[in-house]
C-alpha cells in the first residue's frame, strides 16, 4: 500500500504528458479543415513532435544516469504543454511546426528520469511498471477527448487552454517527487553488466512498434471517417478506441509477463497483431472498430515489458534505457510517418497503412532472438524454469567455494 500512492502519482503525471503526445494526432483533422494542409504536410507536424524527441532523448537518458534530476519531471511536462498550447496561435505553418517541436522536447525530457523513479517506486514489479505505463496510454486516450470537443467548439485558437492538464501533472508530480528515491534508483541497478546486443534487438522491436502505433495515431481518424463516415466525430472516437484498448492491453501485458515470462508474452503479442492489423485495414463497415481494439490491445501488451527489459538488459545506465524504451523507441515513429504520408498521397492511405502490417510480423520474429536477461531484477516466474547457470554462479560468493572444499 505504500507503494501504491507513489507509483499511482507517477502514472498520473504520465497520463498528463502523454495527453501531449495524443494531442498531435487528435490536432491533424483540424489542421487539414482549417488550414487546408495535405498528408505530408500534417506527417511534418508529427515529425516535429518526435524528432527533436527522438535525437535529444538519450542526452536526457546519459544526464540522469550521472546524476539525480527530479526537478526535471514538472519542467518537463510543463514544457510539453506550453508546445501543444502554442500550436494554434501561430497562423503560419513553420510557427506551428516550432510549436510542435517544443511540445516534443519536453515529452524528450520527462521519459528518462521519471522512468527511473517509476522503477523504484514500484519494487521492480511488472505489474507496477505495468500502472506507470498504462498511465501514458490513458494520456493518449484521454487527448481526443479533451482536444476534439474544445477544438471543435472555438477551432484552433483555443489551443492554449490545453495547457491545463500539464500545469495539473507538474503539480501532483513536483509533491510526489519530493522523496529522495533517485538515489535508491542508482544503487538498485548498480550491479551487472549492460547487454548492449539484447538491447539493440529490443530497440529494434520497439521502433517497428513505434512505427505502427505512431502511423496509426496519425491517421486512423481519416481512415476512419472514410471506412465508417461521420467526419472529424468518427475520428475522435477512433482515436479514443486506440489509446483506451492500448491501455488495457499495457495492464493485460504486466499480468501476463508475471505468469508466462516477458519475452514469451512479448513475441507472442505481436504474433496476434499481424491478423489484427490486417482485418483493419482490409475488412469494410462497423468491424472497423472491433479490428482497431484488438490492434490496439495486441500491440499495447508488450509496452510495459519494453521498460523493464531494457533497464534489464543495461543495468548500469537505467537512465538510457527509461528515456529509450518509453520515449525515444514511442516518438521515433514520427520520423517515418511522412514516408507513409507520400505514400498516400500517391497511392492511398490502405496501401499506407498496409505496410504496418509487415512491422508487425517483424516485431515478433526479432523477439525470438532475445531470452530472458540473465540480471534480471524480477526473475520469470518458475514455470518459465529454473535459473540459468549463470545467475546460479553469481549467487556463490568465493569464500563458499573454499568453504565447501572446492
Amino acid at each position: 500500500m505504500r507503494r501504491l500512492r507513489p507509483i499511482g502519482l507517477m502514472a498520473t503525471g504520465h497520463a498528463c504528458v502523454d495527453i501531449y503526445q495524443g494531442s498531435v494526432p487528435a490536432l491533424v483533422p483540424f489542421l487539414v479543415a482549417e488550414r487546408g494542409l495535405g498528408y505530408v504536410a500534417v506527417s511534418g507536424v508529427t515529425l516535429a513532435a518526435t524528432l527533436l524527441s527522438s535525437v535529444v532523448q538519450p542526452v536526457f537518458g546519459v544526464l540522469t544516469d550521472r546524476r539525480p534530476l527530479t526537478w526535471l519531471i514538472p519542467v518537463a511536462m510543463t514544457t510539453a504543454g506550453l508546445g501543444i498550447a502554442l500550436i494554434g496561435i501561430g497562423h503560419t505553418y513553420i510557427l506551428s511546426w516550432l510549436a510542435a517541436a517544443l511540445s516534443g522536447l519536453g515529452v524528450a525530457a520527462y521519459h528518462p528520469e521519471a522512468a527511473r523513479v517509476a522503477r523504484v517506486v514500484s519494487g521492480g514489479s511488472h505489474v507496477g511498471m505495468s500502472w506507470f505505463s498504462v498511465g501514458g496510454n490513458v494520456g493518449f486516450a484521454l487527448a481526443p477527448v479533451l482536444v476534439t470537443p474544445t477544438i471543435a467548439a472555438g477551432g484552433l485558437a483555443l489551443t492554449p487552454v490545453l495547457v491545463v492538464p500539464a500545469l495539473f501533472g507538474a503539480a501532483i508530480t513536483s509533491w510526489a517527487t519530493r522523496s529522495r528515491v533517485t538515489d535508491a534508483v542508482t544503487r538498485r541497478h548498480a550491479e551487472g553488466t549492460d547487454d548492449w546486443p539484447s538491447f539493440l534487438r529490443l530497440s529494434a522491436i520497439m521502433i517497428c512498434r513505434s512505427i505502427v502505433f505512431v502511423g496509426l495515431g496519425t491517421f486512423i481518424a481519416l481512415y476512419a471517417g472514410r471506412r465508417v463516415g461521420g467526419g472529424t466525430a468518427t475520428g475522435g472516437g477512433a482515436l479514443f478506441i486506440l489509446f483506451a484498448a492500448g491501455a488495457l492491453g499495457t495492464l493485460i501485458g504486466g499480468r501476463l509477463a508475471t505468469r508466462y515470462g516477458r519475452v514469451r508474452t512479448l513475441r507472442s503479442s505481436y504474433a496476434v497483431a499481424v491478423p489484427a492489423i490486417a482485418c483493419l485495414v482490409f475488412i469494410p463497415g462497423p468491424a472497423f472498430f472491433a479490428f482497431l481494439a484488438w490492434t490496439a490491445i495486441a500491440m499495447s501488451i508488450p509496452f510495459s515489458l519494453h521498460v523493464t527489459l531494457g533497464q534489464d538488459f543495461l543495468p548500469g545506465r537505467v537512465g538510457t534505457a527509461g528515456g529509450m524504451t518509453l520515449g525515444l523507441a514511442v516518438s521515433i515513429g514520427g520520423v517515418a510517418t511522412p514516408v507513409l504520408g507520400m505514400i498516400a498521397e500517391h497511392t492511398s492511405l490502405q496501401l499506407a497503412l498496409s505496410t504496418l502490417i509487415a512491422l508487425a510480423f517483424c516485431c515478433s520474429l526479432i523477439g525470438y532472438t532475445i531470452s530472458e536477461p540473465a540480471t534480471a531484477g524480477q526473475r520469470a516466474p518458475q514455470s518459465a524454469g529454473r535459473p540459468s547457470p549463470r545467475v546460479r554462479r553469481e549467487r556463490i560468493r568465493p569464500g563458499d567455494r573454499e568453504r565447501a572444499g572446492g
